[in-house]
């Protein structure tokens, strides 16, 4: 049976000096489950404590979003939750870490401390034996350029063209959306832009393929943020809106989530799976998503890799138009 400590006990913790060797995964003690259900009002001398090292997951209805990472309404989702932490502790830890980070953080510390994060754990025991159990994969060559850039008079229009593997992102994509968001960092007659995708899914999320290619995490870290999508989407000054439609996992979601308006049809649904191969969110999603609807829901769809529907993301501000 899962521990439980009360919030008071958990505000006790908080005050000891031991606290970051208390709790840690490389400790057995990976988690913490903070009962979140009692009536306390906070002492504004913990608004902003040091938390441990470690996912503390808030039981119950109450908000306190300063002192917990994420929240299970039930038992079942704590199980679910737990579950994950129990299989990648590094990443989950990692995870909660860098979303504690960024959401303090400018849009190039966010992306810098998540880079480093992700090349870590391209490294990591929990990555390697997922790419063990994964097995080898065939790749499908591209038949035609995997983004088709138009301009309409002062409109800039990106478009996917990867639809035989639903748009799946790999570094031939990322390097024409790259060139093609230059454009518009360069061009000043260029007042909107626009990103959409060719096929039944915007963007399937990151080619896997590919993963597991990179040998050197320093290297890899340094040519993440040498072409970043995020970064230039996020630097851009026009107007940016991203049209999406069936799949839009991983950086399906957490690319356009830099854009100022999203809007999604009725078939769309949302999932960011890194941490269950044992990485976290690497195209700017610890960054970018956290934006739209704060680090605790984050948190959740990351460790739970729930599917989210339209509904619910117009709700949490995921997107803001249902179509």
């Amino acid at each position: 049976m899962t521990e439980l400590i009360t919030l008071d006990a958990y505000l006790e913790q908080l005050q000891s000096p031991h606290l970051g060797e208390s709790f840690s995964s490389i400790l057995d003690k990976p988690y913490i489950v903070v009962e979140a259900s009692n009536d306390l009002t906070l002492d504004p001398g913990i608004i902003d404590p040091l938390l441990p090292n470690c996912p503390v997951i808030g039981l119950g209805d109450q908000t306190v979003d300063t002192i917990v990472d994420l929240y299970a309404r039930d038992e079942t989702t704590l199980h679910q939750i737990l579950s994950t932490i129990s299989k990648q502790p590094l990443a989950c830890t990692l995870l909660v870490q860098l979303l504690r980070h960024n959401v303090r953080s400018s849009v190039a510390d966010g992306l810098l401390a998540e880079s480093l994060a992700y090349s870590a754990l391209q490294h990591s025991t929990g990555f390697q034996t997922w790419l063990s159990q994964r097995g080898h994969l065939e790749s499908k060559p591209d038949t035609h350029s995997p983004l088709v850039v138009d301009r309409f008079n002062n409109t800039l229009v990106l478009t996917l063209n990867r639809p035989h593997v639903h748009n799946a992102y790999n570094e031939a994509l990322k390097d024409a959306l790259c060139e093609a968001l230059q454009i518009a960092l360069i061009d000043p007659q260029i007042s909107s832009l626009l990103m959409k995708g060719n096929g039944d899914s915007f963007c399937a999320g990151g080619d896997l393929t590919e993963f597991g290619t990179a040998q050197d995490a320093a290297l890899a870290h340094l040519s993440r943020m040498a072409r970043s999508a995020g970064a230039l989407l996020s630097n851009s000054n026009c107007h940016t809106t991203a049209e999406l439609h069936g799949a839009c996992i991983g950086a399906g979601i957490e690319i356009p989530a830099f854009a100022n308006h999203i809007s999604a049809k009725t078939n769309t649904y949302f999932v960011l799976p890194e941490i269950a191969m044992g990485l976290v969110p690497g195209a700017g999603g610890t960054v970018s998503i956290p934006a739209r609807i704060g680090r605790h829901r984050t948190a959740f769809m990351a460790i739970t890799s729930q599917r989210i529907g339209v509904e619910t993301a117009l709700d949490w501000g995921l997107i803001d138009e249902i179509l």
